[in-house]
């Protein structure tokens, strides 16, 4: 997915200019990287914040134009006002395509409901990661990884050692020693327990069938004879 951004050059610094320009409908903002001095900027905020919204602008490489002049880039950070929806202030990266890049990029899981854990086993597919940070040259960078659960029985766990990375792109070192887990398939917590309560209890005697009648038939003679010591004697 192609995105494109344009961006304006900006000369006031300082708190109080940054103020001023967010009420004329601006961000302020900076581009930085490939050996290149930083270089202050700002932005049309309505367009920068449809842009912040869509998942590839976190994770891809992006155009930007400013003046004519057009750079590959990489989000790398963006503020946002504590309760309004309006962009604070956002920083780019230029790209080296020559050198590896460092990116969070997002997981798409595949075929939860036909995965035998969940279709047979009643189990719910858990995400316990949502992004991986990886490494690759820009050119390689994906969008998202797939992750595919057709396979993933009940109880068991898919870890990064286990997902399909596209050519050129592996994991942080960190990350790929670690080896953490990204999803696994569990009966939820509550129904185990509901299910607990709802079994059926069997004792277990250790008795055959006809030691249990006598014992029974015993056990009701013995009431008898209780109950009949506990009436009081006749008078004559």
């Amino acid at each position: 997915m192609k995105i494109e951004v344009t961006a304006f050059s900006r000369t006031s610094q300082g708190k109080g200019a940054s103020r001023r320009l967010r009420t004329t409908g601006r961000v302020p903002g900076v581009i930085y990287g490939a050996g290149v001095d930083a270089q202050n900027v700002e932005f049309d905020h309505k367009a920068l914040l449809r842009h912040l919204k869509l998942e590839a602008f976190h994770s891809s490489i992006l155009d930007l134009t400013i003046e004519g002049k057009k750079d590959r880039v990489l989000l790398r950070d963006f503020q946002m006002h504590p309760f309004k929806e309006q962009v604070q202030h956002v920083d780019f990266q230029r790209i080296d395509p020559k050198k590896k890049i460092h990116m969070a990029v997002p997981l798409h899981f595949l075929n939860a409901d036909i995965a035998p854990g969940v279709k047979l086993g009643k189990g719910v597919a858990q995400h316990i990661m949502n992004e991986l940070e990886i490494q690759c040259l820009p050119d390689h960078l994906p969008e998202f990884i797939e992750v595919d659960l057709k396979d993933l029985e009940l109880g068991h766990t898919m870890h990064v050692s286990d997902l399909k990375l596209p050519e050129g792109v592996e994991p942080l070192p960190k990350v790929k020693t670690d080896n953490p887990s990204v999803v696994t398939v569990q009966v939820p917590k509550e129904i185990a327990a509901e299910e607990e309560i709802a079994a059926p209890v069997t004792q277990i005697t250790g008795q055959t069938p006809e030691a249990a009648a006598a014992a029974a038939g015993g056990d009701k003679k013995d009431a008898e004879k209780k109950s009949a010591e506990k009436k009081p004697a006749e008078k004559k």
